[in-house]
């Protein structure tokens, strides 16, 4: 019986099915380092003086980033790593737009040797939608 039910609604059984492992992807595809919201971030910048990295484009950093942040866009990481090495045991709040390019920024921080790495989750979008400060312009710390 549910396996005639199966064959005969298969349209709607792979909607079902694929809709549920969308809504789970977020709990598979965490990103490396520890997710911060924008208030937990601000304590680690505050109380353990964090170094910020924003790894999104030039453009993008322009419009508007964490104040004191250092753009290292993640495209050109691997080139300019070296810029890091000093914060290597210190901790390190990456941020991109969303939290997606940061966390992978983040994987390979953390191969590198990388140990205090953390992730802005939702990026500058959620720091501005909480209602934190920006800063525009490309003035790079």
């Amino acid at each position: 019986m549910p396996m005639d039910f199966i064959n005969q609604n298969i349209l709607l059984v792979s909607i079902a099915v694929i809709s549920g492992l969308g809504l789970l992807w977020p709990l598979f595809a965490r990103p490396a380092g520890n997710g911060l919201t924008p208030g937990e971030a601000t304590l680690l910048i505050n109380r353990e003086d964090a170094h910020i990295v924003d790894v999104r484009e030039v453009d993008e950093f322009a419009s508007g980033h964490l104040p004191e942040a250092k753009n290292i866009p993640a495209s050109k990481l691997a080139d300019r790593i070296a810029e890091l090495e000093k914060f290597k045991d210190k901790p390190i709040l990456l941020c991109c737009a969303s939290g997606m390019r940061s966390g992978k920024a983040g994987i390979e921080l953390k191969k590198q040797g990388f140990s205090k790495l953390y992730n802005l989750a939702g990026g500058v979008d959620a720091w501005v939608g909480a209602g934190y400060p920006v800063k525009k312009g490309t003035r790079n710390k």
